[in-house]
């Protein structure tokens, strides 16, 4: 339960940060309507269950557009028909929830908080009514049966994790795991494993993180390599770390970076020995990769991003901030993990430590600009720090020690696909490794196709991974990932 003003603070400058309003939480002026506050208590409860949130917000003093404090005169110690507020709100609430008003000042604006707990057994309602937020729009829940069928279901078994969700793979097998296991000197039962380390639904199954798990988790980890700045300019290299145990990509990855981070040679202030200069701090890149891959979201099955530019590596990494974790606390290095058993194995082979270092010690190295949190991704930026005297040499030399490492597109796509659709591509596919994008009108000049199997070809390589389209049907591009 929430008890401490300063916390709520927190969280209310947390909201205030946010491009919009959610669906559960609300921002208000002096709006005191009793019966329409009811129906906010059930929507938002409702709706705080779905986002995985504890609790919702409703809150007075803030104007909904701008989230400038503006100050509220609304009182909840008054009577409706002689009857308090908060009993006339309660009685109607089934089932009940310890819901509760708070107030503070800030910038010395007034400011009320409606705390509201998010749904546990069954939905919230108000005078018999289970209302849901859809977008800003307060709605009736009964209109809308798809979602309170999914309401239901994460209420009866949880939001969709890596533990309760099953993988569509259920020929799996775990010969790496034991592996990974036995290097480490970490004892592993084969009998109990699958118990003992999660990796069953409730009805016995074969879960997500069986499938990262697994001998082959048939997910796709790529790093591309980019010649500029951007995207818009050409992808001349592609390594693929997936479609393997997650353990063993990790490590990979891990060890690709020490690839990359080539020693460079800084003779401008030689006197006896030369520097080495790094690229990159690879105490940051370790904890940035291993954040990426614990707490991303994987549940939908996306892998994070590896992506390097002419002066800096990114990482991203799917979904958002567990619940229980504000902006703050993040940037604090509060240690909340995204999916617990799999940082629990990451924490058994001692991989990583739930200490809260990580977040800090990338700010501390690269600043609090380097870490981008967005809507439902979390960018990490590592700055590259090139020695401006020999940028050409060394990526000549950079290019030359990664040819025993790294492939191209057209290596990874001779693996990702079917012989006879890599035939079909394969002048597009070259295409884009000179240019890195391409028009449709520019697919059927150098397949020689119609335009619709032009697009069907474009098509191929989207569901590859490997290229997304922009822009509008009739003014479309298609650039490389």
């Amino acid at each position: 339960m929430l008890n401490d003003i300063e916390k709520l603070k927190d969280i209310v400058e947390s909201l205030r940060t946010r491009s919009t309003e959610e669906e559960w939480f609300e921002f208000k002026e002096n709006f005191s309507e009793p019966h329409l506050i009811g129906e906010y208590i059930s929507a938002i409860s409702n709706a705080a269950a779905m986002a995985g949130e504890p609790y919702g917000y409703c809150i007075w003093g803030i104007h909904d557009k701008t989230h400038e404090y503006v100050g509220t005169t609304f009182d909840w110690h008054r009577d409706v028909k002689n009857e308090p507020l908060e009993h006339y709100l309660a009685r109607q609430i089934f089932p009940d929830i310890h819901f509760r008003f708070e107030k503070f000042q800030i910038s010395e604006k007034r400011v009320v908080v409606l705390i509201i707990p998010a749904a546990r057994t069954s939905p919230t309602e108000f005078d018999g009514v289970r209302y849901y937020r859809i977008g800003s729009s307060k709605v009736k829940l009964s209109k809308y049966p798809d979602r309170e069928a999914n309401l239901f279901q994460v209420l009866t078994h949880g939001l969709p994790s890596i533990v309760n969700t099953a993988s569509t793979y259920q020929d799996l097998s775990f010969e790496k795991l034991f592996f990974y296991y036995q290097n480490k000197g970490v004892p592993i039962n084969r009998r109990n494993f699958k118990k003992n380390l999660n990796l069953l639904t409730s009805d016995g199954y074969y879960n997500i993180m069986a499938q990262l798990l697994s001998d082959n988790s048939h997910i796709s980890i790529r790093f591309s390599i980019f010649n500029g700045t951007d995207k818009a300019s050409k992808m001349y290299l592609v390594r693929e770390f997936g479609n393997d145990c997650l353990l063993f990509s990790l490590d990979k990855i891990l060890e690709y970076g020490e690839i990359l981070n080539e020693p460079q040679a800084d003779e401008h202030s030689r006197v006896v020995a030369r520097d080495e200069i790094p690229l990159f701090s690879s105490s940051v890149y370790r904890e940035a990769v291993i954040n990426a891959i614990v707490h991303n979201h994987w549940v939908e099955l996306n892998a994070p991003m590896f992506t390097v530019f002419k002066d800096r590596i990114e990482i991203l990494s799917r979904g958002k901030l567990p619940p229980e974790q504000t902006e703050e606390g993040f940037f604090r290095g509060e240690s909340v993990p995204v999916n617990k058993e799999l940082s629990d194995i990451f924490l058994q082979l001692h991989i990583s430590e739930r200490s809260g270092r990580g977040v800090p010690k990338i700010i501390e190295t690269y600043g609090r600009e380097s870490i981008e949190l967005r809507e439902n991704t979390l960018l990490v930026s590592i700055p590259l720090n090139r020695i401006s005297a020999q940028p050409e040499q060394h990526k000549k030399n950079f290019v030359q020690n990664q040819s025993e490492n790294e492939r191209s597109l057209n290596e990874v796509l001779t693996e990702v696909l079917k012989e006879d659709d890599y035939q079909k591509v394969e002048p597009i596919v070259h295409y884009l490794e000179e240019y890195g994008s391409i028009t449709p009108e520019k697919a059927r000049e150098i397949t020689g196709k119609s335009a619709s199997t032009a697009r069907r070809y474009l098509l191929i390589l989207i569901n590859a991974g490997v290229l997304v389209a922009e822009g509008k049907t009739n003014n479309s591009r298609y650039r490389l990932i």
